[in-house]
């Protein structure tokens, strides 16, 4: 499969809540790294996410790749994301996204795939409250720092010969 054509499959899968078309998309033990739900590791995990926490939460969904670019290995996607939110305290909320994702492809099909955008501008959308918003985002600020390489970017700086001022 292009990858033109895997990001039209994912897009629609999630768009319809077909957990296992989605699934079928990875290989056996990939992962699918949610920025909201986290990593889910394994296809009937991966179906599960979507029809037991996307769909379960939300309604409505419209995903649109754009600009996509793949050597075969790798693939990168823009897209904008929009849905209804059911959740009881934003019922009814319209929330519209932009971003951006990395595929990890082997044989045609997805190892990993990890996305990247404002979750912040997300939830403000839903009407999270200022404390609410501050909990989500330290807790995914954590959990990005703990990620593998991170360790040299968290230390200071060292200074540069001729630095002294």
């Amino acid at each position: 499969m292009d990858f033109p054509a895997l990001l039209h499959a994912f897009a629609r899968a999630v768009e319809a809540g077909d957990g296992a078309a989605l699934a079928a998309l990875f290989r056996e033990d990939g992962c699918y790294a949610d920025t909201f739900y986290g990593e889910h590791r394994g296809r009937a995990a991966i179906r599960d996410m979507l029809e037991g926490m996307f769909h379960r939460d939300g309604e409505g969904f419209r995903w649109a790749f754009r600009d996509p670019v793949c050597d075969g290995r790798r693939g990168y996607a823009r897209w904008r994301f929009s849905y209804t939110s059911r959740l009881p305290e934003s019922a009814g909320r319209r929330v519209a996204v932009e971003g951006m994702s990395c595929f990890e492809l082997e044989g045609g099909a997805i190892v990993r795939y990890d996305e990247v955008f404002d979750a912040g501008q997300a939830l403000a959308q839903l009407g999270f409250t200022p404390e609410r918003l501050a909990r989500l985002l330290a807790r995914w600020a954590e959990t990005a720092r703990a990620r593998p390489g991170m360790a040299p970017h968290l230390a200071p700086p060292k200074e540069l010969p001729g630095d002294e001022g």
